[in-house]
């Protein structure tokens, strides 16, 4: 008669594979799609940032943006390095393509109306991941622009090879449609990046402009 049995019992067996997978299951997965994911999360806004993306969302559509008069710079714009000492403070990062409205340059500023639209490439689309209030230092009538509250950033210079150097501005980033990590009105977006081939520009941060309002 054997009084000990070197295996258990097939149910006992069972019973304990079928807890292992249970408590696997509840493992966070670190796989590329849940990772993608989490990139491409919308961000938390609030109320009128909220109301912005409504009313900005029909331009998710490329198309639409061209068809409203949103035209395309066509490169893909990043900050690798960030700044420096002279130039804008950018944290290393990625901005993307910028979409610029010539009807809204000079114009007062519309919290609803931004005069560019920034989109990331992945693979052969564009998805839109920001947009940007942008107002030349010659229409600013000599005080620093705001829109809700948020004064817009600069003086800098234009941002070189896309823009003359010439073309001092103000602007102001919001990134309605992708989590920054900066934070949502952070001009880079470390999340942000461009293709290795093609009309992509690994910038130098903007040098910031001698005049305009302190």
């Amino acid at each position: 008669m054997r009084l000990f049995t070197t295996r258990p019992p097939a149910r006992v067996a069972n019973r304990a594979a079928a807890a292992a997978l249970a408590i696997l299951s509840m493992v966070p997965r670190g796989d590329a799609a849940g990772q993608e994911s989490a990139r491409n999360a919308a961000p938390a806004l609030t109320p009128e940032l909220q109301q912005l993306r409504l009313a900005l969302d029909k331009y998710q559509d490329p198309i639409v943006a061209v068809h409203d008069g949103y035209l395309s710079t066509l490169g893909c714009i990043a900050y690798d390095k960030g700044g420096s000492e002279g130039t804008m403070p950018y944290a290393a990062g990625g901005m993307g393509v910028h979409f610029l409205n010539m009807q809204l340059i000079g114009q007062p500023i519309d919290p609803l109306r931004p005069q560019v639209l920034i989109y990331e490439p992945v693979g052969d689309r564009l998805r839109l991941v920001a947009a940007e209030w942008f107002v030349p230092v010659a229409a600013a009538g000599g005080q620093r622009p705001k829109v809700g509250g948020m004064e817009l950033e600069g003086p800098m210079v234009g941002h070189e090879p896309l823009m003359p150097a010439g073309l001092h501005h103000y602007d102001l980033h919001v990134w309605l449609w992708k989590t920054n990590p900066l934070g949502v009105y952070a001009p880079t977006n470390p999340a942000v990046s461009c293709p290795s081939n093609g009309y992509s520009f690994a910038e130098s941060a903007p040098k910031m402009a001698t005049h305009g309002p302190p």
